[in-house]
């Protein structure tokens, strides 16, 4: 398993996209499934940067990749606030623009990308794991 500590900033969103996607090249998943690796990390790592830290200077969080069993797991561990992932309303992406409230399609599409997206909250931290099987 490889893990990384990064600073809770949105300017480290480049390093966490590279760190999943090599990892994802590694374990031979396709362009696709790289991007769609890629894109549910950065919204997991939006979510920890703007809610879980919020207003909170000089924060990090732990970020680790493991393949195996043909699945790609990366779990984030943060000591933020916590968040009641089951409380969050399924956005309504088929209404217009002007009519969708902001916010709130990070975990939606968490969920669309990953094949399993999955939160505690531990004595440890904030755990966020999400899984994507390798077709």
């Amino acid at each position: 398993m490889l893990k990384r500590r990064f600073s809770a900033s949105f300017k480290r969103l480049d390093k966490i996209r590279e760190f999943v996607g090599e990892e994802a090249r590694a374990a031979g998943f396709d362009d696709k499934a790289v991007y769609a690796v890629q894109l549910a990390a950065d919204e997991a790592a939006s979510n920890i940067i703007e809610h879980a830290y919020a207003g909170l200077p000089n924060r990090s969080f732990e970020c680790a990749c493991e393949f195996s069993n043909d699945s790609l797991t990366i779990t984030f561990l943060d000591h933020g606030k916590s968040f009641d992932f089951s409380n969050v309303d399924k956005p309504n992406v088929t209404a217009d623009l002007s009519e969708r409230k902001i916010g709130g399609l990070g975990i939606y599409l968490m969920h669309k990308l990953m094949d399993r997206v999955d939160y505690q909250v531990t004595t440890s931290g904030n755990i966020l794991t999400l899984v994507k099987r390798k077709e």
